[in-house]
């Protein structure tokens, strides 16, 4: 087990860990963020919703490749190392940001225009797909017992850090550089770029990682029985838990985030500027509210958490939604987008060490990783379109009790679970 002092190592490890799952998570955002950009560059000229609803087709797509990425790199994770795994997702990352970055418009090559947009977004699927559970094994693993909790938080400050820094090149963009116009002619551009080029940043860090303790106790035994499917399959129970975790949560999270800047602008009318400004101010807030929940559920468990979440989430979301969509105060709105995200917090502080807490270490990444992809590719990936489309037919509030909906099943499986920071497979290895 462990020692329960922090190591300078182990800090560093920690850094270069969540450093370089802030870039990941950068080059993903940086597609959500600047589509209202870029919609009209790759699809023929209509219906603005329209055009937003094709692009977030193409980002429901690039859902659909996550789980196939959770299971090549929670395998490459579980069999060869973390580290080397976590390298490999950032190269594959910077390629479908490269590839965004200089991809002809289609009024230039037509239909080849959304299909090449399609492969970069498939690439980049793949890589964070492997990323979430990678990442979240090594960060679980890196963590001392007593804190796991707060360290393991770190995963979603970097990814909400991602999707902040996403908004604040936008924000850059649009305040200090660029006019509207140059914005949507080739502005949107700028962002893969910049994210191409920081992926060599994480490549860097990531080599220079260390590997954690539980994987090199482990790594010569039983070497044919990991990171497969059949080791998986022998722990169904927890494999059900991290979908039933994954389900509510998931979806509110995307919905209050990725989804929200559109919403701001399609539904509350808000300007592209204002709706940014806003989504970065919630988000920053956001991020530096998770080490605080992380390191509560160090005290009080887990479980509490979770089961706050469900019964906010379950409550509140139908009464929150309906009351931002008809608000006409920015005040009003961020108010309410803010008490959403302190709800959402009891689950994504700590979802992450929950579901490391369920596996033992020779499957851990991919027992985190591939049944996650899977759940966030179905719901996830799929909230901004499925909104997008209720909106488009007029009926919009069916979203609202679509979200609850989820999360009041994640709330069962919350109630019935034991409480992980009890019963941890990290304390076994």
């Amino acid at each position: 087990m462990p020692s329960n002092k922090i190591s300078t190592s182990r800090l560093k490890a920690i850094f270069g860990g969540s450093v370089g799952n802030l870039v990941e998570w950068y080059d993903w955002y940086a597609y959500s963020a600047f589509a209202i950009y870029f919609s009209a560059s790759f699809f023929p000229k209509g219906n603005a919703t329209v055009q937003l609803l094709n692009t977030a087709g193409i980002f429901a797509l690039g859902f659909l490749m996550r789980p196939l990425g959770g299971y090549i790199f929670g395998r490459l994770a579980d069999r060869v190392g973390r580290k080397k795994s976590m390298v490999f997702s950032v190269l594959l990352m910077s390629m479908g940001s490269l590839l965004i970055a200089f991809i002809p418009t289609y009024q230039t090559i037509g239909i080849a225009a959304p299909i090449l947009l399609l492969t970069a977004r498939l690439l980049q699927g793949l890589s964070v797909g492997g990323e979430y559970g990678v990442s979240a094994t090594y960060l679980s693993e890196m963590a001392t017992k007593s804190r796991r909790g707060f360290y393991s938080s770190f995963q979603y400050v970097t990814l909400i850090g991602g999707q902040l820094f996403a908004l604040a090149v936008q924000l850059a963009l649009q305040k200090l550089f660029l006019t509207e116009a140059q914005m949507l002619d080739w502005g949107w551009r700028i962002p893969f770029v910049i994210g191409a080029i920081l992926s060599l940043v994480a490549l860097y860090l990531r080599k220079n990682l260390e590997e954690t303790q539980a994987f090199e106790n482990q790594k010569n035994h039983t070497s044919d029985k990991k990171g497969t499917i059949k080791a998986l399959l022998k722990h169904p129970k927890a494999v059900i838990k991290v979908i039933g975790l994954t389900l509510g949560g998931t979806l509110a999270f995307y919905t209050y985030t990725t989804y929200m800047q559109k919403f701001l602008v399609n539904t509350m009318h808000l300007s592209k500027e204002d709706s940014t400004l806003m989504s970065f101010s919630t988000l920053f807030i956001f991020a530096c509210l998770q080490p605080v929940f992380g390191a509560l559920s160090d005290k009080i468990g887990r479980k509490p958490l979770l089961i706050g979440f469900g019964v906010l989430g379950t409550i509140c979301t139908v009464p929150l939604l309906t009351l931002l969509s008809n608000t006409t105060s920015q005040f009003q709105a961020f108010l309410l987008l803010m008490f959403a995200l302190i709800i959402v917090s009891g689950y994504t502080s700590i979802n992450a060490i929950v579901k490391a807490e369920l596996f033992p270490a020779e499957i851990r990444a991919l027992g985190v990783g591939l049944p996650y992809a899977l759940t966030v590719a179905i719901f996830g990936g799929t909230a901004e379109y499925i909104a997008l489309w209720l909106k488009d037919i007029q009926h919009e509030n069916y979203y609202y009790w679509y979200i609850t909906a989820c999360i009041f099943i994640s709330l069962m499986v919350y109630v019935f679970m034991k409480d992980t920071k009890e019963v941890s497979e990290l304390d076994k290895d």
